[in-house]
């Protein structure tokens, strides 16, 4: 027993150096070495790792991408001086974890507020630059590269590199809200009534149009109604002339004939005229004496 004890207690203490001697980085990690509270490596590439037993010590730092969604809207005033709440979010990671442990030491929280406050500085800036309308809807992607770009290169002093910068949400606040709707619906409603007046304008002009070629059409119609009666009449004419001109006693005999129809058209048409005269010639038999 005392043999066996004798072999594997310096395995164990073998193995116990050797647990303290050696560190793995996984891919989604990189790691620092300290020895003595000072940074001796740094390992950002995955493997097995050693280091001094008892003397060095390691950290691990997430180099994944990470991100930190503003918990409640920031206010910023605009270029008009009115409010606009803004929600955004930021994806960020390590990429230099000695930079990083030295400026935040190695702490997630406080790197976190130090990304706020500069893209929220940035944020500001841009903002007091335009009118709540080209922030609401006209120029947010730009605000948001401008935003990135300034906010990944105030980042690298601190060993991390922004990858995003997004405003998820841009409102006004209630109050500022309901007079902008306001001042829109009024807009709106002054753009209706002119396209309105313009499309009475142009109904007006399309009836007047429309008259004018009925006024057209019935006058030339009228016109060649009348050269058409005219024809007829012509016509007509020129068959009673044939007519006369061929029997000059039946053209008479179709004219009185045609002068009684006229004369006794009802009952009432009462004429009192000498039997003798010249209108009952065909009449009374004295057309041949």
């Amino acid at each position: 027993m005392q043999r066996l004890s004798k072999f594997l207690v310096p395995i164990i203490l073998l193995l116990i150096l050797l647990a303290l001697s050696t560190f793995t980085v996984d891919q989604r990690e990189s790691a620092l070495v300290f020895r003595l509270g000072e940074i001796v490596a740094v390992k950002q590439e995955p493997g097995l790792y050693f280091k001094a037993p008892l003397i060095d010590n390691a950290r691990f730092y997430d180099k994944r991408i990470l991100t930190f969604d503003s918990p409640v809207p920031d206010r910023f005033i605009t270029s008009e001086k009115k409010n606009v709440l803004v929600d955004s979010y930021i994806k960020w990671r390590i990429i230099d974890p000695a930079k990083y442990y030295v400026s935040v030491n190695g702490d997630e929280r406080q790197a976190e507020r130090r990304l706020t406050q500069t893209v929220n500085d940035g944020l500001r800036a841009e903002f007091g630059k335009r009118t709540i309308q080209e922030v609401v809807s006209g120029e947010r992607s730009t605000i948001m590269d401008i935003i990135k770009q300034r906010a990944d290169k105030e980042s690298a002093k601190i060993g991390i590199q922004i990858i995003d910068v997004r405003l998820r949400r841009v409102d006004l606040p209630k109050e500022v809200s309901e007079s902008v709707y306001q001042r829109m619906e009024a807009e709106r409603k002054s753009v209706a009534n002119e396209l309105r007046s313009q499309g009475f304008a142009d109904s007006e002009k399309i009836r007047a149009d429309a008259d004018k070629q009925k006024n057209i059409i019935i006058t030339e119609a009228y016109k060649k109604a009348q050269t058409i009666k005219g024809e007829g009449d012509a016509s007509a004419a020129r068959i009673y002339a044939d007519t006369f001109s061929k029997n000059k006693d039946f053209y008479d005999f179709y004219r009185s004939l045609e002068a009684y129809k006229k004369s006794f058209k009802t009952k009432e048409d009462i004429m009192v005229l000498d039997a003798d005269t010249e209108f009952f010639k065909y009449l009374n038999g004295t057309k041949n004496k």
